[in-house]
């Protein structure tokens, strides 16, 4: 069967430029191995179920029974993903030739599909234009235990059985400290084993102390600077085992970042290169060293968000359908946020890279509690965290800033927008913003 284009994998990025390309009049089929991922991985395991159990986590109250409360929320969760999936899988029904199966390249534009939804007969697809858009899976350290009943990953926790009284997660990175936020606010005994010496090592000392401070005061615990060698059965749980010590548990989350699900794709056959982390190797313009085939979403080694999926499709639409000029070097002023509590989210550069660019930088922060204009957080009863800004004293160009406070994921999009404008940080300090609104932040921290 031939194509105009095939894309493989049902991401945020491949269905995007799917829908495009169909409505430019291209041929298009899509293939995905799995009919609990139609559209992807953010819909359907990461970005919005996890924030919808960290927002139903976040509303239990003090005499809610953490197990029934999760199984309720949990439930909650599953109905609203249900609809999603069913969402996006109409979107491309009737437009798109869609198959149930495991894509495998036998050359550099013809593609195996092995049907995964019942199916028997195998199908082989041609196409001139191929998208890779598998994404990434959770990585498994290869340390004995790792199978043990009780052992999770970021997919598998989301329906743990029974609900942990004592969760022990191994990894501090930002999947791990979500996940710390979430179950406990549902009720659960958290430590994190890390093998950092602190929490968030991108940013600066004053921003990682005090989300540290905070989350030890939620009680959550922190065992810092040891790597899990083990994860071991016990007489009551199971022991994750590192040099020095023991973390016992009801159960055990592996949260020690992402790989990318290229397993059985067969890129050798299509010649397609990957970098040492096995990520595909694209340019700026998301080309793969195979003319014709491309690369998007977290299996190209960028950043993984769904809005640089997003971004991608976008790249690749102007590729396919425009002129071609757009591309990932376009990227300026990409925010990020980590749902702990409170978010915390960033943007452009900390106070030590600002410095090291050799400018002289004005550091403008304060803790929330502190900023008398912003009333906000002390009126949904959590005015923890700061705001920091690092700004360019001779030209008052905003060089970076960090929003560790209520609303912050919403707040950091106006901060990339006026970095990505050239606005000076004056033009946020004299913004006449809504009151009481978080935004007013920004009239209590910019000098």
């Amino acid at each position: 069967m031939e194509f105009d284009v095939l894309v493989i994998g049902w991401g945020k990025a491949g269905k995007s430029v799917a829908g495009k390309l169909v409505a430019a009049g291209k041929k298009v089929a899509l293939v995905e191995q799995s009919a609990t991922m139609y559209g992807g991985t953010c819909i359907n395991v990461a970005c919005v179920p996890t924030k919808t159990l960290i927002t139903a986590a976040e509303a239990r109250r003090e005499g809610d029974d953490p197990a029934a409360y999760f199984e309720t929320s949990v439930a909650k969760r599953d109905a609203l993903i249900s609809k999603l999936n069913s969402a996006n899988h109409g979107m491309l029904e009737g437009k798109v030739a869609l198959f149930d199966g495991r894509a495998e390249f036998v050359g550099p534009h013809e593609v195996r599909i092995t049907p995964t939804n019942g199916g028997t007969d195998e199908v082989t697809l041609k196409a001139e234009t191929i998208i890779i858009n598998t994404g990434a899976v959770p990585a498994v350290p290869n340390i004995p235990g790792t199978d043990l009943e009780g052992v999770y990953d970021s997919t598998t926790i989301q329906h743990a059985q029974p609900f942990p009284a004592r969760l022990a997660i191994v990894g501090g990175g930002t999947i791990g400290l979500e996940f710390a936020t979430m179950f406990n606010e549902f009720g659960s005994q958290v430590t994190v084993v890390t093998p950092g010496e602190r929490l968030f090592p991108r940013l600066d000392d004053d921003v990682a102390q005090l989300a540290l401070e905070t989350m030890q005061a939620q009680g959550i615990e922190f065992s810092f600077g040891h790597r899990a060698s083990a994860i071991e059965k016990a007489d009551d749980g199971l022991d994750v085992v590192f040099d020095g010590g023991r973390v016992n548990a009801d159960a055990v989350l592996l949260a020690v970042g992402r790989t990318p699900a290229t397993a059985g794709l067969g890129l050798e056959a299509a010649g397609i290169a990957t970098d040492e982390r096995g990520f595909v190797k694209v340019d700026d313009h998301l080309r793969t060293n195979v003319d014709g085939v491309y690369a998007v979403g977290d299996v190209n080694g960028g950043p993984q968000f769904t809005y640089i999926s997003f971004d991608d499709h976008r790249i690749l639409a102007d590729e396919l359908l425009g002129d071609g000029t757009r591309s990932t070097a376009d990227r300026v002023a990409v925010p990020t946020a980590t749902f702990i509590n409170p978010p915390l989210a960033t943007v452009g550069m900390s106070e030590k890279e600002a410095k090291e660019t050799g400018r002289t930088v004005r550091v403008d922060s304060k803790k929330i509690a502190e900023i008398p204009v912003m009333p906000r957080p002390k009126i949904v009863g959590n005015p923890a965290g700061m705001a920091k800004f690092m700004i360019d004293a001779d030209t008052d160009e905003i060089l970076g800033a960090v929003l560790y406070s209520i609303d912050s994921q919403e707040l950091i999009n106006t901060v990339a927008l006026a970095m990505r404008l050239g606005a000076p940080a004056a033009t946020l300090r004299d913004g006449i913003w809504t009151h009481p609104a978080s935004t007013e932040v920004f009239n209590g921290v910019i000098q």
